[in-house]
């Protein structure tokens, strides 16, 4: 198992992935409520882009625009398909909070994501179970994005929620 670590401000545009406190990846929003990103892993690059409601995110790869993944979030189910290299992974969502989540191949979980903060949600650890790395790149940086896109709606609906009984 190879533990990495992220961190992300909830107010900030930036998340650093981290393995042995070395910057291994970087997914950069224009700005907090950006619908897309930009990020590097390995020293490879992508690009991160979400349709509106967060329904539909993908990732394509920066030096030939090729799509390499894309994925449906439904908000109110937590599991959903993604299609790799002809492979089929699941996403599941394993708490309301969104503070456990993790990616499965053939059943098994892959990827793990955990955050450490309650409140801001802004570091982590993501714990890995497969040696397959062009796939595993894909999948942490569609799982660190989909997270943050998720907390972004629940901090919206807090906001309209708020202004309702106000």
């Amino acid at each position: 198992m190879e533990k990495l670590y992220w961190t992300k401000s909830i107010f900030r545009n930036q998340l650093q992935i981290t393995r042995n406190s070395e910057q291994i990846g970087l997914i950069e929003w224009k700005n907090m409520f950006s619908s897309d990103a930009l990020a590097t892993m390995k020293g490879r690059r992508f690009i991160l882009t979400r349709d509106f409601f967060l329904s539909k995110l993908e990732i394509f790869d920066t030096n030939n625009q090729a799509p390499l993944a894309s994925i449906m979030i439904n908000l109110f189910n937590p599991k959903t398909n993604v299609v790799i290299n002809g492979k089929r992974f699941e996403l599941e969502i394993k708490n309301f909070w969104q503070s456990r989540w993790a990616w499965k191949f053939n059943g098994q979980e892959i990827i793990i994501f955990q955050s450490f903060e309650l409140l801001s949600k802004d570091k982590g650890q993501i714990e890995i179970y497969s040696a397959d790395t062009e796939e595993l790149e894909l999948l942490i940086l569609l799982g660190l994005f989909v997270r943050n896109q998720l907390i972004l709606f629940m901090l919206l609906l807090l906001l309209i929620i708020f202004a309702i009984l106000i």
